[in-house]
């Protein structure tokens, strides 16, 4: 991985420029990172399990 540090006048490090594609490589990471947290923690959760189309349904019903 190519990186480029912007710095203060003082040389400390306030930045970093990376390539493109390194940077959508991360952030598709990320995403799914974060998937993989709510996974844990809803099933962790002690929360009523309810089918996704009934889900939905109840989501459009409130939307009413």
């Amino acid at each position: 991985m190519t990186l480029q540090f912007i710095s203060d006048d003082k040389g400390n490090k306030i930045a970093v420029i990376l390539p493109i594609e390194e940077y959508k490589r991360i952030c598709e990471e990320l995403e799914e990172l974060e998937s993989i947290k709510a996974y844990d923690a809803a099933k962790a959760s002690k929360d009523e399990i309810i089918p996704f189309e009934e889900a939905i349904k109840e989501i459009e019903k409130s939307r009413e």
